[in-house]
Formats: structure tokens, sequence, C-alpha cells
């Protein structure tokens, strides 16, 4: 009879695998949580590499390199040493944009004798790091850390590339939304804005008897004068707050 467990074994990874990808595809959700997701993406690394941990950094805005998520406290410590020296394989995978792998690190320590000698501290004998990246824009990196010297097979370091390049779109699917978000929120903002400063207008206009253009002039001259956004005294004015006397004394004062 034959052996079946073989066959049950690879249709059981199939499986994981597929339900990996569809999980770190899911972000059109509206409680994306960003800390989350890649802690998904790096526990499910480690479980399908056969790695000993995996760790994701990523590019802040500002050009810094952040490390957002850790399989373990050991790898943190290494990842984030590995940001503070600006050293290794993480780091020189971002730069590149290209995968770096290093079956030993003791080879390597030639090359990032400071992060060799941490990542044995820590208890790593091999790095590999594969881009998170997208149409030439590289956005950071999934570091993959081994507890003993070996390299990754083609096979692994295809699906590790794989993995990276899913999450990556998934991030930068969410940076849009959250950046078409706040363009809606600003413009509405602007609108509201344009609506109160015309409700005040008009108001001014009818207790003045100034025309639009004037009673625009004297909100903009009180304004400036108290130091106060022209929307908040715009509000006053709608809400009966202001000093209405001070404000019309402007209609006509010097330079408006």
């Amino acid at each position: 009879m034959p052996d079946t467990s073989d066959t049950t074994d690879v249709a059981t990874r199939e499986r994981r695998i597929s339900r990996t990808f569809v999980a770190l595809a899911d972000t059109l959700v509206d409680d994306f949580d960003i800390a989350e997701f890649l802690d998904l993406l790096t526990t499910r690394t480690v479980e399908l590499l056969s790695v000993a941990a995996a760790g994701v950094i990523l590019l802040a805005p500002d050009g810094k390199l952040e490390v957002l998520s850790s399989t373990s406290r050991n790898a943190d410590l290494l990842e984030q040493f590995a940001v503070e020296v600006d050293s290794g394989p993480c780091i020189e995978c971002v730069r590149t944009g290209t995968p770096v792998t290093y079956a030993d690190l003791e080879t390597g320590a030639r090359r990032w004798p400071r992060f060799a000698a941490a990542a044995a501290e820590c208890g790593f004998r091999g790095a590999h790091a594969v881009p998170m990246r997208l149409r030439g824009q590289t956005i950071g990196a999934l570091s993959l850390l081994g507890a003993e010297p070996g390299a990754l097979d083609g096979d692994q370091v295809g699906l590790g590339q794989a993995l990276a390049d899913v999450a990556t779109i998934a991030i930068l699917q969410q940076r849009s939304i959250e950046v078409n978000d706040r363009l809606t929120t600003q413009l509405q903002t602007a609108l509201d804005s344009r609506v109160v400063i015309e409700q005040a207008k008009g108001v001014l206009a009818e207790r003045g008897g100034l025309t639009m253009d004037e009673a625009f002039s004297a909100l903009r001259g009180q304004a400036r004068a108290q130091r106060q956004r022209l929307v908040d005294l715009a509000r006053a004015v709608v809400t009966g707050a202001a000093d209405f006397d001070a404000v019309l004394a402007r209609a006509h004062g010097p330079g408006h």
C-alpha cells in the first residue's frame, strides 16, 4: 500500500501557504492594523520557511529605517542594532532593493563585523533578507534569521520573496487609502470653512450695512490683528460670540 504521508504533508503545506496569502491580501477592512498585519507576516514566514526568526524593517516617510515587527526578542534586538549601526544584510537589502543572503555569518564577519558579532550573541548564525518592493520602489525588507548556518533553497527564497511582495502591495494599498482619506478630510474641512466664512460675511454685511467685499475685509483685518484663524473668527461671528463693534470698525479702517 502506497505511503500517503508525504502527499498529505504537501497538501497541508499548500493549504497553509494559500491561507497565508489570502490573509495577507485581505487589507480592505475597516479595522486594518499594520502591527497585526506585520505580526501575521513574520509569524507565518517562520512557520512556512522553517527559519528561527523573522523581522520587518520599513522605511519611514522621513527616510529613516524602523523595526516594526520581530518574532522574538533576540531578533528584535538584532534588527534594532542593525538599524542603529546601519549595517547588516537587512540594511543592505533595503538600500539596494535586492535579496541579500549569508548562509554563515562567520564568513560575513569581515563585511559586517559588528552585525555578525551581535548576531552570534543573539543566537543567530545565518541571515537572509528579501526586499519589500514594487516596481522599483523599495519600502523595506523581510529579514530571515537562522539559528544554524545554512543556505535557503530556491523554493524557500522564492516563497519568502512572494510573501514580501504581497505584503508590500498590501501596505502600499493601505497607505494609498490613508492618503486619499486625508485628502478627502482636508477637502471637506476646506469646504466647511468656506461655508462658515461666507455665512459670517453675510452676518456682517447685514449688521453693518456693508458689501460682501467690505464684510470680508473687516473679517480678515480683525483676524490678522488678533492673530486668530479666519475660520475661527468667522465661526464666532456666526454664533454671535464675536466683538461685532471691533470687527465692523475695520470695515473702512486703514489698510483695509
